[in-house]
């Protein structure tokens, strides 16, 4: 395995690196502040009502063993960290306080003890323990890869967790996306006798103790099954499998539990399974014995010891906005969540994105102020649809790529697996004026072609193409339509310096994704980037200094099914233009990417065009 850049800000480092913070723009998938709420309910779903106030994102509850209080992840003061409240929502109580990631948590069998998921050794998840009496926190497990949903044994023997340890994150058939290879672990609360259960081969995760401390069960999938069963509604269905191991002999069993994707599985009073559906109709609490309890979109649930109540995080009626402030975990840099593909005006003051379409086509341009509420769409094609826009120089124009996309836009139904299925019957370059009128097409043929990026002097753009008239990028004159090659082969994103010396571009090399820059006469091909996991999704600096993108480096820090995005392990990380100095911004288990970077707001001199 390569070794990866090293990493600035680690652990609880944090490193300023302006007086002024910088101002950045990333999209997430899923959630957004508001977009998620913790609930508490009767087994049967009846008495459903808040846990707790809403503020920004709270999820992952558990519920103590003694019955009088549940601790949770939430987001409410910056990073993810451990809370405990009573049942009635009163005496919040923040247990961590931390800049890295801390979620997941479960109780020891007498009460006096977490186990939890965290990001303190290093950026991957690993498990810590924490005293809850002295707040004194130690690691449990550290190496490569990531450690998830960790379950103590009743006899307190024993820690079980699932992990991709032994992954090498490979691609979906035919995708760009990892598939998530896990297994099932145990380990003792000390951190000896760490052993596999079982290496199933696929996915096996989300591990809860029997009564006796002698079997643990889960759910189970094929490796290609955690693409598909990571969206908010799987299509298929791709139907999964709870089981029982015995920790001794590693022999499995399935436990009838009727069709569907199934996941969170864990045993009640009576040998009662519970566990939560994703699937059409059927979201929401099941269980084994044929009854049901809360419905809807839910994604963790915990009982009460005595099985009669449960508590629940799920989806809620959200109206998303295209300006919400977030944290960053360096003081350095500014956040907000934005809507996919943002592109900033040169003035600094409004940004343009793809705006949403309703089926697999339509997607448009979008253009909004900054820190407004409302955003308005000022191109459409119900054909086609649009990716990758990007302001031009003088603010004047916006350039974008303008075809089906199906790869993009239609779920996981785009498959890669031969070189032609990348054209897609073509993909045009267009421009548009931020008013919505002049729109044109630049390019033509039978080429796909996207993600284009203007010169400084705004006289020619860089653009990625594919298809029978060759691949890699292009750069052609606005003016005269004549196109120069700038590289064969499998390139992407391909972004114009502010200074006009250099484009950076993200290309596929030896198993990944990792980011490049070219002089725009050809020469000098340099790498940036060596990280295990894809780099791309890019933007420069205002200044052409530094560069901001999305990495897959330090993996999952969940189990995929739990996470709704396709991309769940993105984090957004900057550097310098030479690559050096990598610092990580975010730290938490959604994705993030396609980060644009906030020029200071000015006055624009006339266009010289």
């Amino acid at each position: 395995m390569r070794k990866s850049l090293p990493i600035a800000i680690a652990g609880f480092a944090l490193v300023a690196v302006a007086a002024e913070p910088q101002r950045i723009v990333v999209t997430r998938v899923f959630p957004q502040p508001g977009q998620i709420g913790l609930f508490i309910a009767a087994a049967d779903g009846s008495g459903e009502r808040p846990l707790v106030a809403p503020a920004d994102v709270d999820y992952d509850a558990a519920w103590a063993p003694d019955g009088t209080s549940i601790v949770l992840t939430s987001e409410r003061n910056g990073s993810a960290d451990l809370y405990r409240v009573k049942l009635d929502g009163s005496g919040l109580e923040r247990l961590t306080d931390s800049p890295a990631y801390d979620d997941q948590a479960a109780f020891s069998p007498d009460g006096r003890q977490l186990v939890f998921v965290t990001t303190r050794g290093g950026g991957t998840a690993d498990l810590w323990t924490m005293d809850l009496q002295t707040r004194r926190a130690r690691a449990l497990t550290s190496g490569p890869g990531g450690d998830f949903r960790p379950s103590w044994s009743p006899d307190g023997q024993w820690i079980a967790f699932s992990s991709d340890r032994s992954s090498n994150l490979p691609f979906a058939r035919g995708r760009w996306e990892h598939l998530h290879l896990v297994d099932l672990f145990i380990v003792h609360p000390d951190g000896s006798g760490l052993k596999r259960v079982k290496e199933y081969g696929g996915f096996c995760g989300s591990p809860k103790w029997t009564a006796d401390s002698r079997r643990v069960i889960a759910y189970c999938m094929t490796a290609e099954q955690t693409l598909d069963n990571r969206r908010a509604v799987p299509e298929h269905p791709e139907d999964t499998r709870n089981i029982a191991v015995d920790i001794n002999s590693g022999v499995a069993s399935d436990l009838p539990s009727g069709p569907g994707v199934k996941f969170n599985p864990s045993v009640l009073r009576g040998d009662i399974l519970g566990y939560i559906r994703r699937d059409g109709n059927e979201e929401g609490i099941h269980y084994s014995n044929g009854t049901r309890g809360p419905k809807g979109q839910i994604r963790t649930a915990s009982w009460s010891p005595d099985g009669t109540r449960v508590v629940f995080h799920k989806r809620v009626t959200f109206q998303r906005k295209p300006w919400v402030k977030t944290w960053s975990r360096n003081p350095g840099y500014e956040f907000t969540l934005t809507n996919g593909g943002p592109s900033f005006s040169p003035a600094g003051d409004r940004f343009a994105f793809v705006g949403q379409a309703e089926k697999a086509m339509g997607a448009g341009v979008a253009v909004a102020s900054v820190g407004g509420v409302t955003s308005q769409v000022i191109f459409r094609d119900p054909a086609r649809n649009v990716l990758g826009p990007q302001w031009s120089p003088n603010g004047e124009r916006i350039i974008f790529g303008l075809g089906v996309f199906n790869a993009f836009f239609n779920g996981f139904h785009g498959l890669f697996l031969k070189p032609e299925d990348r054209t897609e019957g073509g993909a045009q370059i267009a421009m548009v004026n931020p008013d919505g009128s002049g729109f044109r097409e630049l390019t033509s043929g039978p080429n796909n072609n996207g993600f284009p990026s203007m010169s400084p002097d705004g006289r020619r753009f860089v653009y990625r193409t594919f298809g029978p008239e060759g691949e890699g990028l292009r750069i052609m004159d606005v003016d005269t339509k004549n196109v120069t090659t700038l590289s064969n082969g499998y390139d992407n994103f391909p972004l114009w310096s502010p200074r006009g010396e250099l484009i950076m571009f993200s290309r596929q090399a030896q198993g990944d994704y990792e980011i490049y820059t070219i002089k725009p006469d050809g020469t000098s091909v340099r790498r940036l980037t060596h990280s295990r996991g894809n780099d791309a999704h890019m933007a420069w600096s205002p200044d052409g200094e530094h560069i901001v993108f999305a990495s897959t480096r330090l993996g999952f820090k969940d189990e995929m099914t739990y996470t709704d995005a396709p991309q769940p392990y993105g984090e957004i990380f900057v550097m310098r233009a030479d690559g050096s100095d990598v610092r990580q911004l975010t730290d938490n288990q959604w994705e993030e990417g396609t980060p644009a970077w906030q020029p200071a707001p000015r006055a624009l001199a006339p266009s010289p065009r």
